[in-house]
């Protein structure tokens, strides 16, 4: 059975998501980590944990929304971090990809939801859109563990992760034609990931463009044993130590 460590699982993207996970099931993919971007996915997480035993939550707020967050979002944030099936603080991070005007203002809400975090014990799940050195500086701040989420870096980024003892979130852009990421995997070991969709974006080849769902976990799952030259059974063996080095699931 496989986990997908990283989706977004909300109204505004699926109509029925008890169909989806039913659908995910018949394709081995039985435990879910459902992140948040903002204060009102964050709350529709812990609405969604309740209804769903296999899912598990991530809240936090994304580095797109440090223009309009408020210390009231953040309070919420932490007195919900107890909860037992809130497993991570995220989707947080860094995004220069649109602007880097608002840099220090990110790197500042980065920063308060590391020291959550490292208060709480909690795992990160990091998004890192380039601006990897700012990202690794961030980190090196204080003492967490994680996700780095979609990890597209050189090998060498991979390495530097991987020592501060983050796993890497390995997703569809993988499967993609011209997807020079796979030359990186191939060199790191297969216990330094875990698998995510990013549901609904993302899609594996070949359903690239369509909507994305946690059923496609098996998509790439299949994609990495051909990679890696190992049995299906053996990398859903893996990646789920894996998973259990950081989460508690």
């Amino acid at each position: 059975m496989f986990t997908d460590t990283h989706c977004h699982l909300f109204k505004e993207y699926f109509d029925d998501i008890s169909f989806v996970l039913d659908k995910a099931k018949e394709n081995k993919v039985n435990r879910y980590i459902n992140n948040a971007d903002n204060i009102k996915t964050s709350k529709e997480v812990l609405e969604l944990i309740y209804k769903h035993h296999m899912m598990y939550g991530a809240i936090g707020i994304h580095p797109e929304h440090v223009d309009n967050y408020t210390k009231e979002d953040l309070d919420f944030i932490e007195k919900n971090l107890t909860n037992k099936k809130i497993v991570a603080i995220g989707e947080i991070g860094l995004d220069y990809h649109y602007t880097k005007d608002n840099k220090v203002k990110q790197i500042e809400l980065f920063e308060l939801q590391l020291k959550l975090a490292e208060k709480y014990n909690k795992p990160v799940i990091v998004h890192s859109r380039e601006a990897t050195k700012d990202t690794i500086d961030t980190l090196k701040k204080y003492k967490v563990k994680g996700v780095i989420h979609s990890f597209s870096g050189s090998y060498e980024t991979a390495c530097i992760y991987t020592k501060m003892g983050f796993l890497l979130g390995v997703n569809g852009v993988i499967t993609f034609k011209n997807a020079n990421i796979k030359e990186v995997y191939e060199r790191i070991p297969l216990h330094n990931i875990v698998l995510e969709t990013d549901s609904p974006y993302l899609a594996p080849v070949p359903y690239r463009g369509k909507k994305n769902e946690p059923a496609n976990i098996l998509v790439i799952a299949e994609f990495l044993s051909t990679l890696y030259g190992v049995s299906i059974s053996y990398l859903s063996e893996v990646t789920n130590e894996n998973i259990a080095r950081i989460f508690d699931i």
